[in-house]
């Protein structure tokens, strides 16, 4: 770890958590009618209840910061964090893609490129402390379940999802 000030490293912190929930912001402003959108769909029996999303998604994007401040308090973070970002962009961009420009299929690429891009920043924040790795665990799970999701519901709504 590099020896930072106190002063920093609280700065840091803040940064990064600000920098995840401003993606958070970016998506949220694509879901504002989201779950009516949602529940409009036919879903798999498996499927999440509406409700349960806002939470899972507030907890994953304070864990992003956190794991993102982890990574970067240590030498040789520029890489993993510079694909940290692109995957954050690229998780805000999937609600636009889905939610508001109703595209199925690129939103289900897109969500399988974030699903990789999850993997290597995990990989590549473990390497540099494995607590910043194992704080993406639960994003990497959740992402998963909405790759499955996002196919599902996708190839049982052709006619809106197109």
């Amino acid at each position: 770890m590099r020896t930072l000030s106190r002063k920093k490293q609280l700065v840091g912190l803040i940064g990064w958590l600000v920098l995840a929930y401003i993606a958070a912001a970016v998506g949220a402003v694509a879901s504002i009618n989201a779950a009516e959108f949602y529940e409009s769909l036919q879903q798999p029996a498996w499927a999440p209840p509406t409700w349960l999303f806002g939470p899972m998604w507030t907890t994953l994007y304070g864990l992003m910061g956190l794991a993102a401040w982890l990574a970067w308090r240590e030498p040789g973070a520029k890489p993993a964090l510079g694909i940290f970002i692109i995957q954050l962009a690229l998780n805000a961009l999937w609600s636009w893609l889905f939610f508001v420009w109703q595209l199925g299929a690129v939103a289900f690429v897109a969500v399988l490129a974030l699903w990789v891009l999850i993997l290597v920043t995990l990989v590549m924040f473990w390497r540099l402390r494995a607590l910043a790795g194992a704080l993406l665990v639960p994003y990497l799970a959740w992402v998963s379940l909405a790759s499955a999701l996002t196919w599902s519901v996708w190839q049982l709504n052709p006619q809106v999802l197109g």
